[in-house]
């Protein structure tokens, strides 16, 4: 029988030390590797790898098919010959927040600088793979380069805003962009090209010691995305290509209003009709970038809140069910066995539990969550069922260091020290044992929880429209004493895969 017991570490790409003002999938992401392997750690999660747009959110993104060119790393083209590495002498350091807007101004001109000498200096070699990497993801790579040389041509308006002809993709308007900028859409098409041949190194690497990824995918997708553009049939749009009503969640304990997230809903009808070709296609992908897949906001698969387009909150939608039995039924047909996480977190129906047992997918526990009232306890470890994945928190949460420090209330705090035991209000490594010790198949943990870092590292304050996602783990913390007090809790939880093994022998 197989070792099912692992844990592993939640850090994001861009929240690596590299080179040029953001992490990416250079140096750095092999020294984190290296970490999660001394570490006796065996799974990385990421969040979403997509191009991000509006407040540089992962999740809120200009493609659910693209990688992240801000991802790309500079310092490995340079070193395949795609730029002179001394071009790259003015980026920013390995320190410090992400600053969006000036990596972007300063790094995109480099990418497209080296994806030009790229095409211009193909060996017959790389000419061959270039053209397999172009014809095997056609799907939606056509479009995305169009989408994105289309949105820079109108001074990066929203597709919606663009001449008739385009945002009704004209079949002659197309042919026309492809004839007046096949250099751009190639230059666009080479620097996918770059951000999978890196990504693909990576994942070799860390496969080569154990390590798996586990990827994010949010259900919903941006309005303002090559997707919709692309595939407007599958949305509910009227016939200016306006969304009719969009998703959110309803009013609740943390809201009067609720949440209006704004983004189109599918005609699942018009994707059932289809066989949910499209959704095939996107978990295809999320396969060949992931080895696990967390899907986002999971209950709506089973039954989505649908808010009128016009509406400015989410008061006046209702729930609407959703075909995601014969969804999964199709993409395990198509796709062999699901390696699905599910997110169901939140106001959990019986419904969205059948569906998640239906297909044997696990849930999430999040210790953060368990102290606050007796409903809440179904996170905390004596609750917990083998097919979990337990987490101290995620990159929606605070640091559980934060937490305890600005956020937990006095009743909350007295919940932990009654089922912990704690000192000096040293609460993150209780938690983190707490988590690793449970029967739980799947641990996971921040970064910034085993550096014990504070609300200075938090990630994403949801519904906060600024300020998200710019963390980025300081240099040469993550030392050998550490990997070495992580592995050593990692082993006597039988996390260690040697160590489960050997138990289960």
């Amino acid at each position: 029988m197989p070792c099912d017991r692992s844990s592993g570490l939640l850090l994001h790409i861009s929240s690596l030390p590299s080179y040029g003002g953001i992490g990416d999938l250079g140096p750095a992401a092999y020294a984190f590797a290296d970490f999660l392997a001394a570490a006796k750690q065996r799974l990385w999660q990421v969040l979403p790898l997509s191009p991000t747009g509006y407040g540089n959110s992962p999740y809120a993104a200009l493609s659910a098919f693209a990688g992240n060119p801000l991802l790309i790393s500079l310092e490995l083209l340079a070193d395949r010959g795609w730029i002179d590495p001394d071009r790259l002498a003015d980026l920013p350091g390995r320190t410090g927040n992400v600053d969006f807007e000036a990596v972007t101004a300063r790094k995109l001109p480099l990418l497209e600088e080296a994806a030009r000498n790229f095409l211009r200096n193909l060996s017959p070699e790389e000419r061959a793979r270039f053209e397999g990497f172009c014809r095997i993801n056609a799907t939606w790579l056509d479009a995305w380069a169009q989408y994105l040389v289309l949105r820079r041509k109108f001074n990066y308006a929203a597709w919606n805003q663009w001449p008739d002809p385009l945002k009704h993709r004209d079949p002659q308007a197309l042919a026309q962009l492809r004839e007046e900028h096949a250099e751009d859409l190639a230059v666009a098409q080479a620097i996918q090209f770059a951000f999978d041949e890196q990504w693909s190194a990576l994942r070799e690497y860390c496969a080569a010691r154990d390590i798996r990824f586990i990827g994010d995918a949010a259900i919903f997708v941006n309005y303002d995305s090559a997707d919709v553009w692309t595939h407007p049939e599958i949305f509910e749009l009227d016939a200016s290509l306006a969304p009719i009503r969009v998703a959110g969640v309803p009013p609740d304990y943390f809201s009067a209003t609720g949440q209006r997230w704004g983004n189109p809903l599918y005609k699942w009808e018009v994707l059932q009709q289809t066989g949910f070709a499209w959704w095939i296609d996107r978990i295809r992908r999320a396969r060949f970038l992931y080895d696990l897949i967390r899907l986002d906001h999971f209950r709506g698969f089973e039954a989505y809140w649908a808010i009128p387009a016009a509406d400015e909150t989410a008061v006046n939608g209702k729930w609407v069910k959703a075909p995601g039995a014969a969804l999964f039924d199709r993409l395990r047909h198509e796709l062999g066995e699901l390696p699905f996480i599910a997110e169901d977190l939140g106001m959990i129906t019986p419904a969205v539990d059948a569906l998640r047992e239906q297909f044997r997918l696990p849930g999430m526990k999040v210790l953060q969550f368990g102290f606050s009232a007796r409903g809440a306890h179904i996170h905390l470890p004596h609750h917990f069922v083998t097919n979990t994945v337990a987490y101290t928190g995620t990159h929606d949460n605070d640091t559980t260091r934060g937490w305890w420090e600005h956020g937990a209330s006095k009743t909350e705090k007295a919940a932990v020290a009654a089922y912990l035991e704690i000192e000096n209000d040293k609460v993150v490594w209780p938690l983190i044992r707490a988590a690793a010790s449970s029967v739980a198949a799947t641990c996971l943990y921040p970064v910034q929880d085993i550096l014990e870092l504070s609300s200075e590292a938090r990630m994403n304050v949801p519904s906060r429209p600024s300020g998200n996602w710019s963390w980025r783990c300081p240099e040469n913390v993550l030392t050998p004493q550490l990997a070495a007090k992580l592995a050593a809790l990692t082993q006597v939880t039988d996390r260690d895969k040697a160590a489960c093994e050997e138990l289960q022998a």
